[in-house]
């Protein structure tokens, strides 16, 4: 539980900070990533999402979902919102409109690490492991340091693929951005052993 609720913390900062950072123009703000059209949001989808995150910082889901369900259907041009729907439904059981609001949110940004992370959690946790992999590794595409889908692809490859080298390969990339991390350190090493 401890990764999930870094994982939604994370959401939480980069979104807020994405429509913080933002250029104010009268109440409405500009918000993009660099190279990609600009989204218009104004203060009052700005503040839907706020609440809506809070709720789920809570762990109220229901109350999260509504709010995020009302301001996806007034701004469906960011990602954010999308991924976090997809998180609280996830929380809740519902791994169908899960699916769907990871879905939405990668056919806005392909490469979103935390959107292509939880869609990997839901693949795996239904089954379908090679989607989970491939889920993994896009969100490692554009980046290679998100340790959450780094350790997750290990996980996928050593206990449900049984590809000991894709696990080792994950493991040693995941202790090249966090040596200190002891409980990745003996997987690996334990896998290893294993293997030689």
């Amino acid at each position: 539980m401890n990764v999930l609720r870094s994982t939604a913390h994370l959401i939480t900062v980069a979104a807020v900070l994405l429509m913080v950072s933002a250029c104010s123009q009268d109440n409405v703000r500009k918000v993009s990533k660099p190279g990609a059209q600009p989204v218009l949001a104004d203060d009052s989808i700005e503040q839907m999402f706020t609440d809506a995150l809070s709720h789920l910082q809570q762990e109220e889901y229901h109350q999260g979902i509504e709010l995020l369900e009302t301001l996806t259907a007034k701004e469906n041009r960011l990602a954010a919102p999308f991924v976090n729907l997809g998180i609280a439904y996830s929380r809740t059981g519902n791994t169908k409109k899960a699916e769907h609001s990871f879905s939405r949110a990668l056919r806005l940004d392909a490469g979103h690490a935390v959107a292509n992370n939880e869609l990997g959690l839901l693949y795996r946790k239904t089954g379908r492991f090679s989607a989970a992999k491939s889920a993994y590794m896009n969100a490692l595409v554009e980046h290679p340091d998100y340790l959450p889908a780094r350790k997750n692809l290990g996980i996928l490859c050593e206990l449900y693929l049984h590809d000991m080298e894709c696990a080792l390969e994950q493991y040693q990339a995941y202790l090249e951005y966090a040596p200190e991390e002891e409980t990745v350190a003996r997987w690996a090493l334990e896998l290893k052993q294993r293997t030689q």
